[in-house]
């Protein structure tokens, strides 16, 4: 018996998990990767939820919890983590390859979903980082393009190497059959990178308030409370430095019991 299978073996499905394989895994620099396993057939979520995932711990299984990359009509689930050389997860998560099993919660839940909003006119999403899983679960599901006229995915990071999907998101989901012709002509994407040069240099927050992030969008050149919606996800810090903007402006923190005009999750990369 191979040492995969043998580990396999070891794991068994709980009331509150699942064990699932692994099969993909993407490495997109030295600190951010990307995979996909196995997805149960009674598992159900709504696009832009996260579930626990996780790995044999000893006595206990170790677990935390990830935003769900794909969206909920996908066959597989994937993720997108940072490596953490020290992480108790992280440090050997991003060691597995494919056909490794993994623990699956069987719970999803999180607040940056569809019918959190209001509808309105534009729908911005401010990611950070591996904020950015939760949106793209939500930019691959026809439904957000049923409530807004169009959706902006604003992804902020340090260096150039870190913007995972960037290609993707950049060809608006061209190999996309579900949205391919909707997000053509209603997805926008933006990424800014704040330590290494590029055409979009800094922080969100700059780029709201200077208006650059406005340029080309052919519509208001702020947020309007009135008919845009936000949702964050990402650093503290981004959240922060926004949050206190959007009360600014006039916009109300909503949550799935009472739409609003914005939601906020940190993401999720322990």
């Amino acid at each position: 018996m191979s040492d995969r299978k043998a580990a396999a073996a070891t794991l068994a499905p709980s009331a509150t998990l699942t064990v699932e394989e692994v099969l993909r895994v993407h490495h997109w620099n030295d600190h951010l990767f990307s995979f996909s396993i196995t997805r149960p057939a009674s598992f159900r979520f709504r696009s832009g939820e996260f579930v626990m995932i996780g790995l044999a711990g000893e006595g206990r299984p170790l677990l935390r919890a990830y935003s769900i990359a794909s969206p909920a009509w996908a066959e597989e689930l994937e993720f997108l983590s940072i490596k953490v050389p020290d992480g108790p997860l992280t440090s050997r998560l991003q060691r597995i390859v494919p056909g490794d099993p993994v623990f699956l919660g069987r719970k999803p839940t999180g607040t940056l979903v569809a019918d959190a909003l209001l509808p309105g006119r534009r729908l911005f999403l401010f990611a950070t980082g591996t904020g950015l899983a939760p949106f793209l679960s939500l930019v691959r599901d026809p439904d957000i393009y049923e409530r807004f006229g169009q959706v902006v995915v604003v992804h902020c990071v340090r260096s150039v190497s870190d913007l995972a999907y960037r290609d993707e998101l950049e060809s608006h989901l061209a190999e996309d059959p579900l949205v391919q012709e909707q997000a053509l002509l209603q997805l926008t994407y933006l990424p800014t990178v704040t330590r290494e040069p590029f055409h979009t240099t800094g922080r969100i927050g700059a780029l709201i308030e200077s208006g650059r992030m406005f340029r080309g969008l052919g519509g208001p050149p702020l947020l309007d409370p009135q008919t845009d919606r936000v949702m964050l996800c990402g650093s503290m810090d981004m959240i922060r430095d926004l949050v206190g903007t959007l009360e600014q402006l006039g916009f109300d923190e909503g949550s799935n019991a009472k739409p609003g005009d914005f939601v906020v999750e940190r993401a999720f990369v322990g």
